[in-house]
């Protein structure tokens, strides 16, 4: 399993911006994709996650109703989009995969494949 993330930036406060993740190497769709995010000096804390079969999604309190989750219709890619940015949102962004059950999708540890990250930094 293969996960590549892009589209970080450099974005104002209130601004928008999208981060992808293409994944490749999954044999069945009973997996799941997490966002999550480090900042600078930080513990790693879930974003958003979506399941591949299904497309049920699940948010971090932090970001519900800024950020949406979604996958492209052939599963290959899983859009992060960001809106309403905050300076608080400033982090490197990874995607994961895992085959997580919901009770445990927001414990990174559970996701055994990871992409390498891709900062947003929110200016104010």
């Amino acid at each position: 399993v293969q996960l590549q993330a892009s589209g970080g930036g450099l974005v104002q406060a209130g601004g928008s911006l999208r981060v992808s993740c293409a994944v490749s190497g999954f044999t069945s769709d009973y997996y799941t994709i997490g966002w999550f995010r480090q900042a600078t000096g930080k513990e790693r804390e879930f974003v958003a996650a979506i399941r591949a079969s299904g497309g049920t999604t699940h948010y971090a309190d932090s970001v519900k109703g800024r950020f949406t989750i979604f996958r492209d219709g052939a599963k290959k890619t899983v859009y992060l989009q960001m809106n309403s940015l905050k300076p608080e949102d400033t982090s490197v962004y990874y995607c994961a995969a895992g085959n997580v059950i919901t009770s445990t999708l927001r414990d990174s540890s559970k996701y055994h494949s990871w992409g390498q990250g891709t900062l947003v930094t929110v200016s104010s």
